[in-house]
């Protein structure tokens, strides 16, 4: 299959648009998949494109009133100099296009109700003043007001629905021409209807008068229900605008510029320094240029320090809320605020390489995709329109047939036109294919504020169903290298001294251990000294004098070998627990030891008894030691340990669970786990400095901070939550309001829903769908 691309949808309204817009391309010769989301107004196509092209698309779908946004060659050139491809790029400039746009459609849509105001205030007028003097609160209106009304009314109703409700005019047209039918052809037959029906009334009502009640005309329908409509799509269009600000956020993050040092001069040839460098567009930065970053900058793309150390606020990336600390070969990310200090760095990723671009992509990918829970939504959208135009249609036939045995055909007409229009209005599949869209947007726009990579809805949905997670231990539950984590001293020395003098000696050592004691001693400041005759024992350790005194560091057999005095069980019980032991002692006695252990991330266990209050139960699965799994599996209060495992291992516990019944989720670090990832039901990648391309997963949390799959379930359980309350209002909104439109219930209690009564409903169901989503925002997780 090839590969899809993102287009912009111009002019799609509702669920039945997508639809449309769906089966029309999907006839296409050369088109192998389409999708598309109403909530984005974006469509995916997979097509062939030595058959087919985006303009030939254009071609079906303008007569239809849509059409694709399609990217220029200038816009692709922009892309390769940006080393982004051109499906990215077109997606970002598009969000900004899309937004001017939305903008000035707002402000359209703004300027018109506020044109419509003193409109709907006398359509107000003159029905309250008919309603009361039915029931003699006011007086019968004067025949001079009565004919200024008789003349006013067509003239404001000719305005409204000709100018402000021409698209609704344009979608009946696009109905009778081509056949298709969608939220605009209800609205606009129903108005249209009631619009018509009112002129011929009013210019031929002598000659009618045996026939319909010609006192009544329903201007005043068409002025209100038009007005509530164009207020109803106004905040709605306004409500989506936030639910999509997630990316917006995340794009600017990026720099716009940056200082960077070529050939390791400045402009005027000097060796450069912290503040000297040359401002480029981002644009023009290129692998191994050395770039400045001065405190409150942003870090323009991905690289590796090379001068210098300072704090980096990583919050709007990783969703870490303390800067962290980076000095020379740590990794900074683009996106990122230099906060203190000043550092020169080596770019090492660019363009779509970098992790914030990573992340714009996978949030925009997620928020375009559907969930499962859609389908339903999606199958009846497509068929929805049609069948309200039959019910309709049936309906005034009914009141006609049976109104008018009982009511006579005067009154029984005008029930079932005030039916016809109220079911045409009334009936909108807006909300229904609003529902899930919404509520994805926002939780995957509010995942990735929260460092929580979302690869698409489907994995969504599926998280808030897992009641099994698999962790992996090294990476997830352990920081994942070895940490130096107690010291034992027998001298008058301090601790520091007797560090110093290990350090000194493990600096000569490649081994992971001295690495850890190392590093121990570069975060305390510990100085290390000259060491002299140093030599490597293999397998036990190793010698070196410092300051004139031979000292050995190594292990139990190094010491034995010695014949130095000392008691072994002083050790025995670090190493129950899984921690390596490094002996510094000289030829006569032992100074001391230090512990080295894979030490357990301090959220690990908060992590662990969050997850079994939300009933979940905990899996470690690890191919280490099983004593040493054990010890750290009950320091966080882990269920159940499975150790000594290989890779395939991991995979077939997760298919004996899920065979089951268990619905289960893997947290593992993405490398050696992706067998198990890709076989879980939701794989869960622990990912740490600027690496998320993680195929195998369907979830990626940046930092490696395990909190965050506590995180993550509670968004997934909060969203379909949203979306099952949007689905079920909107299903139980169109299934009470419909009968009620067309007057099943009025052979009961005279309940008979006015056209102006339905148009308020409608209007105000697809706004109350996006303010339940956008509710999701603020909600703590």
């Amino acid at each position: 299959m090839n590969t899809p691309k993102t287009f912009r949808i111009k002019g799609m309204h509702c669920a039945s648009c997508a639809s449309i817009i769906e089966r029309t391309v999907k006839k296409i010769a050369g088109v192998e998949d389409i999708s598309v989301n109403n909530g984005t107004e974006n469509v995916r196509i997979s097509f062939d494109e030595s058959k087919t092209s985006p303009e030939y698309f254009n071609k079906k779908l303008e007569p239809l009133g849509y059409s694709l946004v399609v990217p220029d060659m200038n816009m692709q050139g922009t892309a390769m100099q940006m080393g982004m491809s051109e499906n990215e790029h077109a997606a970002h400039l598009g969000l900004n296009q899309t937004k001017k746009e939305k903008l000035a459609e707002l402000k359209d849509m703004r300027n018109k109700l506020f044109s419509l105001i003193p409109i709907v205030l006398v359509s107000i007028f003159v029905m309250g003043w008919d309603i009361s003097a039915q029931f003699k609160i006011f007086p019968e209106m004067s025949a001079t007001f009565e004919n200024f009304f008789h003349y006013l009314l067509p003239i404001l109703a000719t305005y409204t629905l000709f100018v402000v409700g021409k698209p609704y005019l344009l979608g009946l047209y696009r109905f009778f021409r081509y056949g298709k039918a969608n939220m605009d052809t209800l609205i606009g037959l129903g108005t249209g209807v009631a619009f018509l029906y009112s002129f011929i009334i009013s210019a031929f009502g002598e000659s009618l008068k045996n026939f319909v009640n010609v006192n009544q005309s329903y201007y005043d329908v068409s002025i209100v229900v038009i007005a509530f409509i164009t207020l109803g799509k106004y905040l709605e269009a306004r409500s989506k605008l936030k639910t999509g600000d997630a990316i917006e956020k995340l794009l600017n993050l990026q720099a716009k510029t940056a200082l960077v040092i070529r050939e390791g001069k400045d402009p005027e040839g000097k060796q450069a320094s912290y503040g000297a460098g040359i401002e480029i567009p981002i644009e023009q930065v290129v692998h191994g240029d050395l770039i400045i970053v001065k405190p409150g900058a942003k870090i323009p793309v991905d690289g590796v320090i090379t001068e210098g150390s300072s704090f980096v606020d990583e919050a709007m990336v990783t969703g870490e809320s303390m800067p962290v600390k980076k000095s020379i070969g740590d990794s900074v990310v683009s996106g990122t605020i230099n906060t203190t200090g000043s550092f020169v760095f080596k770019a090492t990723k660019i363009g779509s390489e970098t992790l914030l671009a990573h992340i714009v992509k996978m949030v925009e990918e997620a928020q375009g995709s559907k969930a499962p829970i859609q389908a339903l939504a999606d199958k009846i959208s497509a068929i929805f329109v049609p069948i309200v135009l039959g019910i309709a249609v049936v309906t005034l036939a009914l009141w006609l047939l049976i109104g008018t045995q009982y009511l006579g055909f005067s009154q029984a007409f005008s029930f079932g036109l005030v039916s016809f229009v109220g079911i045409l209005v009334i009936a909108c599949p807006c909300a229904l294919g609003l529902a899930t869209p919404t509520a994805i947007i926002v939780g995957v726009g509010k995942g990735a504020k929260e460092g929580i990579l979302i690869k698409d809805a489907a994995t969504l949905e599926k998280l808030h169903k897992v009641d099994t997670v698999i962790v992996d231990k090294t990476g997830t539950i352990t920081i994942g290298k070895p940490t130096l984590v107690d010291i034992q001293n027998f001298t008058d020395k301090k601790d520091e001294e007797i560090i110093s003098i290990l350090a000194s000696l493990e600096n000569k050592s490649e081994h992971p251990i001295a690495h850890a004691i190392m590093n121990y001693t570069k975060e305390k400041n510990i100085p290390i000294f000259e060491v002299s005759n140093f030599e490597s024992i293999k397998g036990k350790g190793l010698k070196g004098s410092v300051a004139g005194e031979e000292y050995f560091v190594g292990n139990v057999k190094l010491v034995q070998d010695l014949n130095v005095s000392f008691d072994i069980s002083k050790i025995e019980e670090f190493t129950k627990q899984g921690k390596t032991p490094v002996i510094l002692t000289t030829a006569e006695k032992v100074m001391g030891f230090v512990m080295v252990a894979d030490e357990i991330k301090t959220e690990s266990k908060k992590a662990v008894e969050d997850l079994h209050r939300l009933g979940i139960k905990v899996i470690m699965v690890t191919g280490d030691d099983e004593r040493t799994a054990k010890h750290i599996a009950s320091l966080v209060g882990i269920d159940s340990v499975l150790a000594h495992v290989l890779p395939e291992d991991k995979l077939n516990k997760i298919k004996e669970l899920q065979k089951e019944g268990h619905v289960v989720a893997m947290a593992g670090d993405g490398v050696n786990d992706a067998p198990a990832l890709a076989q879980a039901d939701v794989g869960i990648a622990m990912a740490t400095g600027t690496d998320v391309a993680i195929e195998s997963a369907g979830i990626t949390l940046l930092g490696g901070d395990i909190s965050k799959l506590v995180k993550a379930i509670k968004l997934s359980k909060m969203t379909m939550l949203g979306i099952k309350q949007n689905l079920f209002w909107a299903f139980f909104y169109n299934v009470v309001g419909i009968p009620l439109a067309a007057g099943v219930f009025y052979p009961l209690g005279g309940w008979l829903l006015n056209p102006v009564f339905a148009g308020m409903a409608m209007a105000f169901s697809s706004v109350s769908v996006v303010g339940n989503s956008l509710r999701i925002k603020s909600k703590k997780l």
